[in-house]
């Protein structure tokens, strides 16, 4: 079987991936499983949050990446991102400039987060022709104080916080940006490259977790919004009822999108954070969230049929939610 480009499909992972698992340790809390982004280690009245997420679809502004999209996956924990491992696989030949420009911006976005770098690898590899930045992440919490992407309970309504399509609008501006000068307006080119700036989800994660009835979080990366979506459900075991009209797409993202055919709801969007919290709670985590400076809506709710994922349409209409066999972002850069 030939796979496609980014994540591998969830059921390959069920058939190979977690049936390869090493030794089993009694600190493991919560291990690798479909829609989790990261394990809970437990240490003594402690609880260790890790994560890992390479980037490997963007060029520039790779290191920051590396760490916004990390820390992301550790706050959604509810849990404050504080130790990185870094990992620099480089283009044969590279250049020492390469490991100066990667590293300071490594070392940027650290500094602003409040993440100390701890350790890592720098290597120029054989064969790669793009740089490749894997980021490992930790978060200390006490002992149990944290949630995961397992816990949506049937009722809960489904937030999002700021729009779709967020880290791909961004990578597209960028890397494909003189082509879409000529279709675009170039101001609207200018600020889609600046959605960069949204990418980070950890006060999104630290602001809602503080409400109460929050059950869930998770941050739609590769897949999109709808591929976030399906993870939480995967990982909680329900079904879900989406809203397109309530799903936020800014008008960068949408003419980008339209003009390389894709979904902006399929499109990596890191950047955004998908929350389930209990119906009595949502307007009060929305407005939380508000307050913040942070946009966000209900865009949906969890149903006990399990089978059932539908997205209601802005027409009144439903269709199956989709889960895509490949984020929209590799659509785009190979056209």
């Amino acid at each position: 079987m030939k796979l496609p480009p980014g994540k591998i499909p969830v059921d390959i992972l069920k058939e190979v991936i977690f049936k390869n698992l090493g030794a089993d340790r009694k600190e493991v809390t919560v291990g690798p499983a479909a829609g989790i982004d990261g394990a809970v280690l437990d240490l003594g009245d402690k609880s260790l949050i890790v994560s890992m997420d390479p980037i490997t679809g963007a060029v520039e502004r790779i290191g920051w990446l590396a760490v916004n999209v990390n820390a992301n996956d550790v706050a959604t924990f509810g849990v404050e991102p504080t130790f990185l491992f870094s990992c620099m696989l480089l283009p044969e030949n590279a250049e020492k400039k390469l490991v100066e420009t990667i590293s300071a911006q490594i070392d940027a976005a650290a500094k602003d987060l409040g993440i100390a770098i701890v350790g890592g690898h720098c290597e120029s590899t054989p064969g790669l022709t793009n740089p490749i930045v894997v980021g490992c992440t930790m978060g200390l919490t006490e002992k149990g104080r944290y949630v995961t992407a397992a816990g949506a309970k049937s009722g809960d309504k489904l937030i999002l916080t700021k729009s779709a399509g967020i880290e791909g609008t961004a990578i597209l501006a960028t890397d494909r940006e003189a082509e879409l000068k000529k279709a675009m307006n170039p101001t609207m080119v200018q600020n889609a490259k600046d959605f960069y700036n949204q990418i980070s989800v950890v006060k999104d994660a630290l602001t809602a977790c503080k409400t109460s009835g929050v059950h869930a979080m998770h941050d739609p990366t590769e897949g999109g919004v709808a591929g976030g979506i399906h993870e939480i459900a995967d990982a909680s075991n329900w079904g879900v009822k989406v809203f397109e009209e309530a799903i936020p797409v800014q008008p960068e993202t949408a003419q980008i999108c339209s003009y390389f055919r894709i979904d902006p709801v399929q499109l990596i969007a890191s950047g955004a954070l998908l929350v389930s919290v209990e119906a009595k709670s949502a307007s009060e985590t929305v407005g939380n969230l508000k307050l913040k400076g942070i946009k966000a809506s209900v865009v949906g709710e969890f149903i006990k049929n399990t089978d059932q994922r539908v997205l209601i349409r802005k027409d009144g209409g439903t269709k199956a939610l989709p889960r895509p066999l490949s984020d929209h972002l590799w659509t785009a850069l190979r056209r």
